[in-house]
């Protein structure tokens, strides 16, 4: 085990991080597999080898959530199922997988085709688009109708997508300098992150009593909330409310972001448009993706796994050992601030060959990264339960969208990243040029 160069007297590495966190965290590998950092006066230990991290996310009542990401995240945003201890997961896991299983993908997938076509109707040639604003709009819906069996027409929903926004700036604010008495001072900020933190809690809440007042029917992942387990036993009204939250967070803001930063990746890659184009007229041929259509849109699949490569969702988690542990040989006490990052994980030049580049095609016969190396979802037991349906969203959008329209870059604007523990994609607008649209007979184009 190594120790990171360069700490500050009490503020440790933080400055550093602040400063650019993709860079520090890109950077830590080149000190070593087990790096140990400062966060302030803490200690924390960075996991940078594959193998490690595959450890790490296996041995999840070792190494459990918790740490400065999960317990930040707690705070506003309750003990759902994303950030509760191991000792709650397993129950938790069990009683909400159903609602992502195999079996209910063509129910959702039906409902992502619709809200896609909803999106897109109103869009016309040579439209500026805010890309973000489109994606978490779209995503809010498929979010709501999907788990929640709720429409995005009742009053909140419309500006959510702005509330995760201020909770997430917010939310790095608080991770990165952890003094609850700045965030308690009256500032702009501050104000606008209390603000939001009501808003999105008032509109979990009225989700939770509209469909309290409708009842259950075991269709949605609201009803299998407010209704008994397999035990008989029933979720507290906190522990409903905390489900809902973390899977509005998680499905509006994650789904997002991968979405902006694909149509940026794909705008400014003409290559790989291009072929994106070829390959939607050829299996679409002018009608929108269907299901049925993801094994024959390969490029469409390779892009969203490349492109969760490059912007994974979370560029950093944090796990906390429970007890005396040992990682790659390496003993670490208990109550230990453990950290790895997707994000410096998937740029290793010795995982991915020239890193940086965007290269749908090095995912091209490969039906499973090898364990640790591609982590945009996490792993072992903890890993996300909606994987397959966040994939099914992105691939279905890809392929629909591209069908009809270009997308393309505006000059002299610049995306870069943005946020610290969430990649998000700043200053991303584009241009919609309207696409020929193909015949469904001949396959000509009109």
């Amino acid at each position: 085990m190594t120790t990171l160069p360069g700490a500050l007297p009490l503020l440790g590495h933080v400055p550093r991080f602040a400063r650019n966190p993709l860079d520090f965290l890109a950077s830590l590998s080149t000190h070593g597999d087990l790096v140990r950092i400062k966060l302030g006066p803490h200690t924390a230990y960075a996991v940078c080898h594959p193998t490690l991290v595959h450890e790490l996310l296996v041995a999840d009542r070792t190494f459990d959530k918790g740490g400065p990401v999960y317990d930040k995240l707690r705070e506003f945003g309750g003990n759902g199922l994303g950030t509760c201890p191991a000792a709650e997961h397993r129950r938790q896991r069990r009683m909400i997988q159903p609602v992502f299983h195999r079996d209910r993908m063509p129910d959702h997938a039906q409902v992502m085709c619709q809200e896609i076509a909803a999106l897109t109707t109103p869009w016309h040639h040579g439209q500026t688009l805010d890309v973000p604003a489109e994606m978490h709009h779209l995503t809010t819906a498929v979010t709501v109708r999907c788990l929640f069996d709720a429409g995005t027409d009742r009053a909140g929903f419309p500006t959510l997508s702005s509330s995760f926004g201020a909770l997430t700036t917010g939310f790095t604010r608080r991770l990165m300098w952890p003094v609850p008495a700045v965030h308690r001072l009256p500032t702009p900020a501050n104000r606008r992150f209390e603000r939001a933190r009501l808003h999105v809690h008032r509109v979990t809440d009225a989700l939770i009593s509209d469909r309290r007042a409708a009842g259950a029917d075991d269709d949605n992942l609201m009803s299998v909330l407010i209704g008994p387990d397999a035990d008989g036993v029933s979720l507290s009204d906190t522990e409903v409310h905390d489900q809902v939250l973390a899977f509005l967070l998680a499905g509006v803001e994650s789904a997002a972001n991968a979405l902006s930063w694909a149509w940026h990746l794909i705008g400014t890659h003409p290559d790989v448009q291009t072929r994106l184009h070829a390959e939607v007229d050829t299996v679409l041929a002018g009608r929108p993706a269907r299901l049925t259509d993801m094994e024959s849109l390969e490029l469409s699949g390779r892009i969203v796994t490349e492109t969760l490569r490059l912007y994974p969702p979370d560029s950093l988690s944090t796990r906390t050992t429970s007890t005396d542990a040992v990682l790659g040989g390496h003993p670490l006490p208990a109550g230990a601030s453990v950290i790895y990052s997707p994000y410096q994980l998937h740029r290793r030049a010795d995982l991915y060959p020239d890193p940086d580049r965007f290269d749908p095609d090095r995912w091209q016969d490969i039906d499973r990264p090898p364990p640790g190396t591609w982590v945009p979802f996490g792993g072992g037991p903890r890993k996300c339960i909606a994987d397959s349906f966040s994939n099914i969203l992105a691939t279905l959008t890809l392929a629909t969208v591209a069908a009809r329209w270009q997308l393309c870059p505006i000059p002299g604007r610049t995306v870069r990243p943005g946020g610290h523990a969430f990649v998000v994609p700043k200053g991303l607008s584009m241009r919609l040029h309207r696409r020929p649209r193909v015949c469904l007979t001949s396959g000509s184009v009109a």
